[in-house]
């Protein structure tokens, strides 16, 4: 199963190269011959590795890992990568200063430190050359027909994100996909050659940069992984290439391959291929056998017991059977067929029922609250609209009606204005606008009487206007 894939791996790669080889010279089929033969030692390693004697039994028992254990995984790698370097990358040429590129051979190599299953950190070093031109470019201080950077050295610090490392179907996972995203600093030495063959070597320069990358890890070895990734490099700078033009900055890409390797003992297992269902599915099973050990041993006793349960149940029936539910048994309940909810004794009869004497007193400090409620309360003309100045006076009202339980009996009255039914009317409205409003400040409405007058008992003249604003009133009675 495994050389197939490693195959296919390699006729995928190969394809990837021979779609770039569109826009290069001749020059690059020496380029390719090094990649494939580099690329065929990496799978040819990869092979042996993976011809271990019984490999998957060998996963199967060894990756068990206990949840929730500490320190049960490698977590450290380090890894080898060799390749194609060239300024094409999967964003174009369009806009970069040389248009057609030549691919060089580049190398690499990292240590991660994998701090969950699906992410680590990544540290990252780079070298090789990188070079383009064939197509001329006219710039203010002349021609320009080619250029080579050498990558004295690149060192980043990436996220490395890994995906698919959880299978529900197989032991152990095959394949990783992963995307790198980071940052770095770059050294590097760029030269190029005018139109009259003069080559033009500038200093070192160094800058930062942004490596984003894609790629896959084929599991073939307890410990070790084929590297198969490509990576988009985002110079801060103009220059890379030697010549400055346009506002964009320069960029290359790294096609590789390669091996990683995990550290620290070979009885754990790596963390980024680690599937923890398979720990799982194990840990299930072994405590589904040691439950099934216990429920054999207990069948017989539970048996053996059964017996004696059935009989204690039929004596426990005739001394628990409660017919009317109060508590007491049938064989001790003297007062049969109590009705629900009643409070009994020990033999099942009612207990008797004492309502104490509750006697409430209206002091003169509670005639006050209610006297400044009434003294303070006023309604708009031909309405039961209560005036807002005449809260104050209800919400104290309200907070002793509910600490002390009094009953409250409203009166209400209007003055001579319009008829008797309107007014009675109104009267009877306003007494319910003012129980209303007590009844949002917590008051038990029930505790409420609320009746109209109309016109009747003034208090004040009417052929005022204020005094018929005085006989627009609610009379209050605290009892």
């Amino acid at each position: 199963m495994l050389a197939p894939l490693l195959s296919m791996t390699g006729e995928f790669a190969l394809i990837k190269f021979k779609a770039t080889t569109q826009l290069t010279s001749i020059n690059m089929k020496s380029n390719f011959k090094k990649t494939a033969l580099l690329l065929t030692g990496i799978l040819a390693g990869g092979k042996l590795f993976a011809q271990t004697p019984d490999s998957t039994k060998v996963q199967q028992q060894s990756d068990y890992v206990q949840p929730f254990s500490p320190h049960a995984f490698r977590t450290w790698s380090i890894g080898l990568n060799g390749g194609l370097l060239t300024p094409y990358t999967i964003f174009g040429m369009k806009q970069q200063d040389f248009k057609s590129p030549h691919e060089q051979f580049g190398y690499s190599g990292y240590i991660k430190d994998q701090i969950l299953p699906s992410f680590g950190i990544q540290a990252d070093y780079l070298g090789g050359k990188v070079g383009g031109g064939v197509t001329p470019f006219d710039q203010a201080n002349g021609t320009y027909s080619s250029f080579s950077t050498k990558i004295n050295y690149a060192v980043d610090l990436v996220g490395n994100f890994t995906f698919a490392n959880i299978s529900w179907r197989h032991e152990q996972g095959f394949i990783q996909p992963y995307l790198t995203l980071g940052g770095g600093l770059i050294n590097y030495t760029a030269s190029y050659t005018g139109p009259n063959g003069t080559t033009n070597t500038g200093g070192k320069t160094h800058d930062y940069y942004i490596p984003v990358g894609l790629g896959l890890k084929l599991n073939v070895a307890r410990g070790v992984n084929i590297d198969l990734g490509y990576q988009v490099n985002f110079v801060n700078a103009d220059d890379f290439d030697g010549v400055v033009t346009g506002p964009t900055s320069d960029r290359f890409s790294y096609a590789h391959a390669g091996l990683e390797f995990a550290l620290g003992s070979s009885r754990k297992p790596q963390l980024a291929t680690h599937n923890p269902v398979a720990s799982m599915r194990h840990e299930y099973l072994m405590d589904e056998q040691k439950l099934q050990t216990q429920v054999d041993q207990q069948r017989a006793a539970n048996q053996q017991l059964q017996s004696q349960l059935n009989a204690t149940n039929q004596t426990l029936a005739k001394l628990t059977t409660d017919s009317d539910g109060d508590g007491v048994p049938d064989a001790y309940d003297k007062c049969p067929n109590t009705p629900a909810g009643t409070q009994v004794d020990g033999a099942g009869c009612p207990l008797p029922v004492n309502k104490p004497d509750v006697k409430v007193y209206v002091t003169k400090e509670d005639q006050q609250v209610v006297n400044e409620a009434v003294k303070n309360l006023e309604f708009d003309f031909g309405k039961s609209t209560i005036r807002e100045h005449s809260d104050e006076s209800l919400n104290k009202l309200a907070q002793l009606m509910v600490a002390k339980k009094f009953h409250l009996k409203l009166a209400g009255y209007t003055d001579n204005v319009g008829s008797v039914a309107a007014n009675l009317k109104l009267s009877r409205a306003r007494a319910e606008a003012v129980k209303t409003y007590l009844a949002t400040q917590g008051v038990d409405s029930s505790l409420i009487q609320a009746e109209g007058y109309g016109k009747a008992n003034p208090i004040a003249s009417n052929a005022t206007d204020a005094g018929r604003q005085i006989n627009r009133r609610v009379e209050f009675t605290l009892f």
